[in-house]
């Protein structure tokens, strides 16, 4: 099996479409690999988006029928939603093509550069984008492979997930839903918070502790409780506490529209984004790059020109007195902290849910009635429409309409909408004209079209 990214030169994506994998595909190509791939969204005579800028980069895209591994492929990139019954896998197992899985082989990009490795269950997207950059601006001409795509990047045409910069430093997420965050041993840990999501407190707790055994230099947030316990030197740390131990800490914090402001070490910082969230994302980009020798006052100019990723509170615009934002959040603290983000924009909040497999969304149910009750207002409406279904074996054993349920028995304005495409007819009459539309949702590639349907139709 291969240890270092030297030892293959014709990798082949099985779901190359995929945000993780697509992101790998575009930096190895980037660093001189022949890529090939092939997704099940790709079809005859079919438009395809990501295919399209795939192929603009130079990579080969097939039909996941297995033409595209061929005698000359080397390698074969698999994510965990790919099942060893797949043909494709079937084929490379004949031919005896190695196989791996995409957190493998990005442990072993992230090996081979002075690497950056942003942790936590919330965050780590738009805390790598901001970090990344903080390093462009300062000329370390870094390179990222991210969970989302940077709109920087998105402009010059790309999907927007990852760059290859000749510099010697990379940013990458690393993923703890998996697991797979156990794998890197990078130059710097980056560890955002820990609440419950796809694992247990208790099972996050031990993968972390050894992320942050296989880090060389650990960093983490000492306003939340339990990563504070896994601090490694609060010099290093940042907290948005004053009170609390770091050596970066973020003060005088303030929301005003769809932007805000705080003070890092003295600093002016203003950003173009909303929410406290957003504050302490870039107060953690910031604590890392001064560790790489960037300055506080180079971070906040550079964080004056960020534009954000995608679907990360991406603000449609404003129609009829109402806002449309666009977002990602998909756990219970992802979506209270969405629907906080907004509330200073407009005096009503509609937010919108769409849960994501019924596996999680019965493991996290508590856990969202919980955060969401906490955080609306008595003005504030939460809808949601029915669990997105990705395929295989589940158990449809709850509905988003249990939530709604347990919602309104808290006496919240919740309401159940089963078929999102009957939202915003039925949410009409709710709308005002200083309210903000919140849409909340992840995976479904169908969101974005979604996202503009409504928009345009709004």
């Amino acid at each position: 099996m291969f240890s270092s990214i030297k030892d293959f030169k014709n990798p082949f994506f099985i779901g190359i479409a995929g945000v993780g994998m697509s992101a790998i595909a575009q930096y190895l190509k980037g660093i001189g690999k022949n890529v090939a791939g092939s997704d099940r969204f790709f079809a005859s005579g079919v438009y395809n988006e990501v295919q399209e800028k795939l192929e603009a980069e130079g990579i080969l895209c097939f039909l996941q029928n297995g033409e595209g591994i061929t005698g000359e492929t080397d390698l074969i990139v698999v994510s965990t939603a790919i099942e060893d019954t797949v043909a494709e896998v079937q084929k490379a197992k004949q031919l005896n093509i190695p196989i791996i899985r995409r957190s493998e082989l990005l442990a072993m990009i992230a090996a081979s550069k002075k690497t950056i490795a942003v942790g936590g269950t919330s965050g780590k997207s738009t805390t790598s984008a901001m970090l990344f950059d903080i390093l462009e601006y300062a000329g370390l001409q870094p390179s990222i492979i991210s969970g989302a795509g940077l709109i920087s990047i998105i402009n010059q045409g790309k999907i927007g997930n990852a760059k290859v910069g000749a510099g010697e430093w990379l940013v990458i997420e690393a993923d703890e839903s998996d697991g797979s965050i156990v794998q890197y041993k990078p130059e710097i840990g980056l560890l955002l918070n820990i609440d419950k999501d796809h694992q247990e407190i208790d099972e996050l707790m031990r993968i972390f502790a050894i992320f942050r055994q296989n880090s060389k230099k650990f960093i983490v947030n000492q306003s939340h409780p339990l990563t504070r316990e896994l601090s490694q030197d609060a010099e290093f740390d940042f907290s948005s506490n004053p009170d609390l131990p770091a050596g970066y800490i973020a003060t005088n914090f303030q929301h005003y529209g769809l932007k805000i402001s705080f003070q890092i070490k003295g600093v002016d910082f203003f950003m173009e984004v909303i929410g406290r969230h957003n504050m302490e994302n870039a107060l953690a980009a910031t604590a890392v790059a001064c560790q790489v020798g960037v300055s506080v006052d180079k971070c906040a100019e550079a964080l004056r020109n960020y534009e954000g990723i995608y679907r990360r509170h991406q603000v449609y615009g404003k129609k009829k007195g109402v806002w449309l934002i666009d977002d990602y959040a998909h756990n219970p603290v992802k979506c209270a902290a969405a629907i906080e983000a907004c509330q200073p924009v407009a005096t009503k909040v509609i937010a919108w849910f769409q849960p994501h497999g019924y596996k999680p969304t019965k493991f996290l149910r508590d856990d969202f009635v919980k955060e969401i009750a906490r955080v609306l207002r008595p003005e504030d409406e939460i809808w949601m429409s029915e669990i997105f279904y990705a395929g295989g074996t589940a158990v449809k054993d709850i509905s988003s309409n249990d939530l709604i349920n347990d919602l309104k028995a808290l006496g919240k304005q919740a309401f159940f909408v089963e078929n999102r495409n009957d939202f915003l007819p039925t949410v009409r009459p709710h709308l005002s004209d200083d309210c903000v539309i919140l849409l909340m949702a992840a995976r479904d590639p169908s969101l974005e079209h979604f996202a503009k349907q409504t928009w345009q139709d709004l």
